[in-house]
This record gives structure tokens, sequence and C-alpha cells, in this order.
């Protein structure tokens, strides 16, 4: 499954993390844990274990969001989705072990009318939010990675 690369808005951003997949992979796939490391998270609660039709509760930016699992590749590659506050959205993330890390791709599209609305201003919002997961997961990744290693 990929995003609609037709869809109104698109981002696609990539970094490396400093930390072993495994990691990596836990931090971002244990969905309760996310409001401990992602500050834009202000809640998050999987409604059973992280699998293919599994469906998780999360609140970002004062927005209650229910995401279903589509895809699940451990340790390679999780995709969800689904409609929140008339936004379809499509979110695919992988993880490829690199030589020094991780490389986290995350890709998401955002169609219907709220976005057909104002197509730049939430093309802004979805690259800062994604920025901001970027920089979380990899800044507390490498804290933990160091912490165990010290």
């Amino acid at each position: 499954m990929d995003i609609d690369r037709n869809a109104p808005v698109v981002v696609e951003l990539e970094t490396t993390v400093h930390a072993p997949i495994e990691k990596v992979w836990r931090l971002h796939t244990d969905i309760d844990a996310w409001p401990s490391w992602n500050p834009d998270i202000s809640s998050a609660r999987p409604r059973g274990d992280l699998a293919v039709g599994a469906t998780f509760d999360w609140e970002t930016h004062g927005l209650v969001i229910a995401s279903t699992v589509a895809e699940l590749v451990p340790g390679r590659r999780v995709v969800w989705g689904g409609p929140a506050h008339g936004i379809d959205g499509v979110h695919v993330w992988t993880f490829e072990e690199i030589d020094g890390g991780v490389l986290v791709r995350t890709r998401e599209s955002w169609a219907g009318q709220p976005v057909e609305a104002d197509p730049e201003g939430m093309r802004a919002a979805l690259e800062g939010s994604l920025r901001a997961w970027l920089a979380a997961l990899s800044q507390t990744a490498l804290t933990q990675t160091a912490l165990n290693a010290g």
C-alpha cells in the first residue's frame, strides 16, 4: 500500500537515526509511549496489539484521530490511515538499517474538503508535524541508546 499520490497534499521526508534499528522500531511502534517522547502527541492508545486491521486512537495538535493499520512488516514498514475531521490520510513509515544507524522515511498524503480549501496551509502543517516527529524519534532513540551504553 502507498500514499495517495494524487492527493492535494503529499509530504515525504527522511532522516538518519543513529541508533539500533530494534530501538527505533520499538519506539515508533510502542503507541502507548508516544506522548512520553513526542511533545506533539497528547494521548495515544492502541485498541489491541499492533497488527493489520488494528486501530489506535491518538490526539495531536488538538485533533482526535482513529487510525487503522493497513500494512505491517515488523522492523521494516508500517502503514496506517483513515478519515479524521474531513481529512483522509494515509501514512507510510519505512525503516532501513544503514551504516551508522537507521534511515527512517515517512510519506503521508492528505485529501478531503479541508485540505482542498487550504492545500498550502495544510501542507505546511503536515510537514512541520512530520519534521518534529522525526526529530523527536531521532533524539529519543539516540538518548536511550547512549544511556544503555553508559
